[in-house]
């Protein structure tokens, strides 16, 4: 797609008065490679974390029978108001039904056809998505980690379906209810052999709040899953709002506790659970890391792992052959959007090569369609190399999806 076709598109999308921030950008003055749809001298874009937009009667018509009436339902009382529950939340959601205008309007809509997301992915710049799934978040939403899989074999069938086809550009993550280790260890096997190149796990393997008792990704029981998916080069991944209610909080502030504190914090844990308890050396080839997570909270996070392992020595166990976050360095990572203070770190840190940008399509927190403005908004002071890494060459590495030459 040319500059002068994207420039046509863009035209017809109303940017409305809330979203016209998006446009602000300070340009991008000395850049080699450019953010910029079109442009002839483009950087390689990959948008590490993207969404579906499954159709809302997916699982009821494909699932097995048994488990229908066990499926996150929705209904609207009797004031008219909508509501959805999942069989793990304590209390019914409300859905906002809240009219959107312009731009937000075409995000709420869009997705849903695979040529249609290619169209749109040109219109972004976005050589490539790794999509994970949208309404399917709620598939680990029950203490029933057996059910929660017969719902991911639904999801990864139909995502297969709709973009194996494209596998290049739109690789969709295969979903895993890791709670359930042996039909997980079957799973893996189906999807491997389908053509994934990636899979995504619930922060958790056990829904719903922690038990001192229960299994979690640093005890040995999991080491036939990791095994396989080291051996079949499949990277874990762990999105936000998944292993537990990310819903916790009611009543003043509620909306900003719940996503700060409930739905991307819990996702720090699986990479604490695999850096510190001997995972990474009993499989140093497993990729591992958290999505749509952020990442200024990266550099703490492997000081105090290190710092515990130090100071901790006499209670640690295993004695490691590294620290974690040697560990995390060689093959964890992390994605983010927009998070300037995240990226001002990651040079000084020794960060680079663990970080994936992400336009977040069709998400409303995410960039789309404007994430040349967001990337010159964000990437300014850094340097080139940097860019060609975090922007695309990180997670084609990762997700295997082809480099093309000119920034190979």
């Amino acid at each position: 797609m040319s500059e002068q076709d994207v420039a046509e598109r863009r035209a017809a999308i109303v940017v409305n008065e809330p979203n016209r921030w998006r446009l602000e950008t300070p340009g991008a003055p000395g850049w080699k490679y450019s953010a910029r749809p079109g442009a002839p001298n483009k950087l390689l874009m990959i948008s590490a974390d993207c969404h579906a937009n499954e159709p809302a009667n997916l699982w009821a018509e494909r699932i097995d029978p048994k488990y229908r009436d066990r499926l996150p339902r929705i209904w609207i009382d009797e004031h008219g108001v909508q509501w959805r529950k999942s069989e793990g939340y304590e209390k019914a959601d409300r859905i906002n039904l809240a009219a959107l205008e312009g731009e937000d309007q075409v995000r709420s809509k869009a997705g849903a056809d695979p040529l249609d997301r290619l169209r749109d992915d040109d219109l972004d710049g976005i050589d490539g998505e790794v999509i994970f799934p949208n309404k399917g978040l709620a598939m680990w939403a029950t203490p029933d980690p057996v059910f929660a899989q017969a719902q991911c074999r639904v999801y990864n069938d139909w995502a297969w379906e709709q973009f194996g086809p494209h596998i290049d550009r739109l690789s969709p993550a295969a979903a895993l209810a890791t709670g359930d280790i042996e039909g997980t260890m079957t799973e893996i096997e189906r999807v491997a052999k389908l053509g994934f190149r990636h899979v995504t796990l619930p922060s958790k393997p056990l829904f719903g709040p922690h038990s001192v008792g229960e299994l979690n990704y640093n005890k040995v029981e999991f080491d036939p899953i990791w095994a396989a998916l080291q051996d079949h080069d499949l990277a874990a991944t762990f999105h936000v709002s998944t292993g537990k209610d990310p819903r916790s909080a009611r009543g003043l502030g509620g909306a900003v506790i719940n996503y700060v504190v409930h739905s991307l914090a819990p996702t720090i844990e699986p990479l604490v659970h695999i850096c510190s308890s001997g995972v990474t050396e009993r499989f140093p080839k497993l990729r591992f890391g958290t999505i749509e997570t952020g990442i200024g909270w990266l550099a703490w996070m492997l000081d105090a792992m290190d710092e515990a392992y130090l100071k901790h020595h006499f209670w640690v166990r295993p004695k490691l052959k590294a620290l974690p976050s040697d560990y995390f360095r060689a093959n964890g990572f992390a994605s983010f959007g927009e998070d300037k203070p995240g990226l001002d770190l990651i040079e000084k840190h020794n960060l680079v090569d663990n970080v994936l940008w992400a336009n977040d399509y069709p998400h409303h927190e995410g960039t789309w369609p404007h994430s040349a403005e967001a990337i010159e908004r964000n990437f300014k002071d850094l340097s080139e190399e940097t860019r060609i890494r975090v922007l695309g060459r990180n997670a084609a590495k990762i997700f295997r999806f082809p480099m093309p030459a000119r920034l190979d």
